[in-house]
């Protein structure tokens, strides 16, 4: 049985859900070095922000299938290692949306009417009004960077409070923007012009300290910042001073750039009336917790049953229902790359993926991953799936291209794959029949008719009377039996494929008999 090693609290409900395919072991507050020498019993592990999940700790998990991160962000996991090692990481998207857009919005209306002091100052029995004059948001500009789904709901929730809308994201339509009733500008403007500022980012190299010493200077005297995204957005040393030097009015800060936020933190030097500081809340609602327990415990389960995940961030494309829609072609595709790769023999250099009919106007990238794990399976066995393909077709020099024709010819869907290498060209096509099965109807030119099995004889050979007798022959002599046989030809004494299907592997040296029959040009044995 699987077992999981869940490394972060996460709701009951999401332990209620691994514990059916798996047994669970929850072992929170591991060390680095205890987490390194526990991960290799695991087959997954679960984490939120706390666990770190380094390239050294991926490594030593020689058995783990996947990630789940229970949030939104995994820039606490190095996923370009998981990658490489073919782990898939999951995340949850949606499930605490609403609760970081309600604690942004908590955020600016606790900043605007200075909600913490007055509270602070009225517990420690003062009864101070004329101190905590506040201000309003109606009216006043809101800008919002990033509007993707919780920076979108932010966007509507303010809308209705009666405030006016400012945006930047270079990723949006117009069209998007029109409906969410925001206007789209570039970032200098919108710090220009804003009353209040809204991050929704996530970090990057690019916004890395996007908000700095410049771009703070920027902003009107009057306005307030809220991060409720991700640490390091903010120039935590850079917004200090600003709110010492009065440059803005104020911030509201959820995440850090290291948390725990430390003791000698500049913030903790910041004006108190200026600064509302709570510790990394904005997914923390009873709601939230239940919804991403469920959506990444759900995809775990998914994933170590053999289904795919929905919302895989290292997987291109393979979203749940471009899978279901693509699944056949996806099959299709592997089955072409593990047979032309067999075919080509040597380093393959190029791979040319061709897609023709209804195919043609489907997302290709899951078909071009497929067929590179069929391309790859060869030399990397189990190494190689749908994760990590094209990153191990990258590190071996594959140049990949592709070409559409949406024109209907024999089938309503075909796929052309040719390999070039160094031992030649090789090209594989292959269709769907009714109810998905599976055909192999070109190689090398050459139209055949024939449905793959594990087990598989190809020859090019001449057009000839008694070539196939003889090869029928010697494979009797050796007990091999034929299950079917397809021959392929251009012109009538040319030259002619012939694939026979067989039911066990050749025994050790009879391919080579093969390839010397008198008019045997080549001959390949293919497992599949």
């Amino acid at each position: 049985m699987p077992k999981i090693l869940v490394s972060d609290p996460i709701d009951q409900v999401g332990i209620d859900i691994l514990s059916q395919v798996a047994t669970v072991d929850i072992k929170t507050n591991l060390t680095p070095d205890e987490l390194v020498q526990v991960i290799p019993d695991y087959d997954a592990i679960m984490i939120r922000s706390g666990t770190k999940l380094t390239k050294q700790a991926i490594e030593a998990g020689k058995n783990l299938k996947i990630i789940g991160r229970a949030g939104v962000g995994v820039d606490n996991v190095d996923v370009p290692t998981a990658t490489r090692q073919g782990i898939v990481v999951v995340n949850s998207p949606e499930g605490n949306t609403i609760a970081a857009a309600e604690h942004a919005l908590a955020m600016m209306l606790s900043l605007s009417r200075f909600v913490p002091e007055a509270n602070a100052s009225i517990k420690s029995g003062k009864w101070d009004r004329k101190s905590f004059t506040g201000v309003e948001v109606y009216k006043k500009t809101l800008g919002v960077v990033g509007l993707g789904k919780i920076g979108s709901h932010v966007a509507t929730v303010a809308k209705s409070m009666g405030m006016k809308l400012l945006a930047y994201d270079p990723f949006l339509s117009a069209e998007r923007a029109e409906q969410l009733g925001v206007s789209l500008v570039e970032l200098e403007i919108l710090l220009r012009e804003s009353d209040y500022i809204t991050l929704h980012i996530p970090k990057t190299k690019e916004t890395q300290h996007l908000i700095n010493a410049k771009t703070l200077g920027i902003m009107k005297p009057n306005a307030r910042i809220i991060n409720c995204a991700r640490g390091g957005i903010i120039d935590e040393a850079a917004l200090t001073e600003a709110l010492i030097n009065g440059t803005i009015a104020g911030a509201a800060i959820d995440v850090f750039e290291n948390e725990p936020l430390e003791a000698d933190s500049p913030l903790r030097n910041a004006p108190a009336s200026r600064l509302v500081l709570t510790p990394h809340l904005g997914a923390s609602t009873e709601e939230a917790q239940a919804n991403v327990a469920i959506d990444v415990a759900e995809q775990i389960r998914d994933v170590l049953l053999g289904l795919p995940a929905r919302a895989a961030v290292n997987i291109p494309g393979l979203r749940p229902d471009v899978w279901q829609k693509l699944k056949p072609y996806l099959q299709l595709s592997e089955m072409l790359g593990n047979l032309v790769g067999q075919l080509a023999g040597g380093r393959v250099d190029n791979l040319d993926v061709r897609l023709q009919g209804e195919i043609a106007t489907s997302d290709s990238q899951p078909i071009v991953v497929a067929a590179l794990k069929g391309l790859l399976s060869q030399a990397l066995q189990e190494r190689v799936n749908f994760v990590n393909a094209s990153l191990e077709a990258k590190e071996r020099g594959i140049r990949v291209t592709e070409t559409r024709d949406a024109a209907i010819e024999d089938y309503t869907g075909s796929l052309t794959l040719t390999a070039k290498g160094s031992q030649g060209q090789q090209s594989v096509t292959g269709a769907l029949l009714g109810k998905g099965e599976i055909r192999i109807t070109n190689i090398n030119d050459f139209p055949i008719n024939v449905a793959p099995t594990h087990y598989m004889l190809l020859t090019l050979h001449r057009d000839m009377p008694g070539i196939i007798g003889k090869i029928g022959s010697l494979l009797g002599t050796f007990n091999v039996n034929i299950a079917s046989m397809q021959v392929g030809r251009r012109i009538v004494r040319g030259e002619a494929v012939m694939v026979i299907n067989i039911d066990d592997p050749l025994p050790s040296g009879l391919l080579d008999e093969i390839g010397h029959i008198q008019g045997v040009t080549d001959a390949f044995m293919v497992n599949l």
